[in-house]
């Protein structure tokens, strides 16, 4: 069997498998797609997907369509977790751990213009692309590939050729060809986790502007990576500045743990509340330590 043989047999095999935890979501303004999170009846979408004021429906393959619950929606990453009555469903499994590099190979799941489970090839594209968002915010750390999306696709899987799912196809550019961007796995995986137990993504407040930026080689020699996190502004009488955190600091590490994207900054305040925040940052290409106490996350208005 030839090589491009092979290929083609790989990937009906991962449609096969995959294509069945692919789900429709259907609301009075349109529709969307997501895909099974657990067995329980737990699914992922987008939350510009699931946030429209009326009911949800879900289309599981081969079924009529079930009513959804909304469990929690985080718009700051367009993610969304809604809940059905069923069991023994097959969830798709989260990369959150693989690295990814430019030029994988890529499969996109969903249900474009409606057209249920259609499937797209493409690789990746780039890594750490960044969107503005509806809503005046930006859509940090996204992968963009080629993979053909249209409206419709939202909420569906982006799949390596492994079968498990590296991001959550979140936006397409609609004036140009081979644009398209998903929200990468690793932030789907905590926010998902916290959106379950919470309802909510409640974010602590630092008082600083920051963006992820690859870095100059002075830089990436200091911190041991090619990738990091500039602080831009720190606003006066914030926990950050109380910290001693100055404009023009690179984040190294948060409670012990690499930062390297703006994400990995957020899971760190989420996940690990805590009176204190110890960062370690370079300023002047020496390493620092600082303490900081978080401002309690404000609750969302109802």
């Amino acid at each position: 069997m030839t090589a491009l043989g092979q290929l083609s047999r790989d990937l009906e095999a991962l449609v096969a498998r995959a294509a069945p935890s692919v789900v429709g979501v259907e609301q009075r303004r349109g529709h969307g797609s997501g895909f099974v999170l657990a067995p329980d009846g737990y699914l992922l979408t987008n939350a510009h997907v699931a946030r429209q004021v009326g009911p949800l429906q879900v289309r599981l393959s081969g079924s009529e369509p079930l009513p959804a619950e909304r469990v929690g929606l985080d718009a700051r990453t367009d993610l969304a977790v809604l809940r059905i009555s069923a069991s023994g469903l097959a969830p798709l499994p989260l990369a959150e751990r693989k690295p990814l590099a430019p030029g994988a190979l890529v499969v996109a799941i969903g249900n474009p213009l409606g057209f249920e489970r259609s499937i797209s090839l493409g690789v990746v594209s780039a890594l750490y692309r960044t969107l503005a968002a509806p809503d005046g915010g930006a859509l940090d750390g996204l992968l963009q590939t080629d993979a053909a999306v249209n409206p419709g696709n939202s909420g569906g899987p982006l799949l390596s050729m492994e079968g498990e799912v590296v991001g959550v196809t979140t936006a397409m550019l609609p004036w140009a060809h081979g644009m398209a961007f998903a929200i990468p796995a690793r932030t789907a995986g905590w926010v998902a986790a916290v959106l379950i137990r919470d309802g909510e993504v409640r974010r602590p407040y630092l008082g600083i502007a920051a963006r992820g930026e690859d870095l100059a080689p002075a830089a990436a020699a200091a911190l041991g990576r090619s990738r990091g996190v500039r602080v831009l502004r720190v606003e006066a009488g914030t926990p950050a500045d109380a910290g001693g955190v100055r404009a023009g600091d690179l984040l190294a590490t948060a409670n012990g743990d690499d930062v390297a994207t703006l994400d990995d900054l957020q899971r760190v305040l989420v996940l690990t509340p805590a009176p204190e925040l110890r960062l370690e940052v370079v300023r002047d290409g020496a390493r620092q330590g600082l303490a900081l106490h978080p401002a309690p996350a404000p609750r969302a208005a109802a």
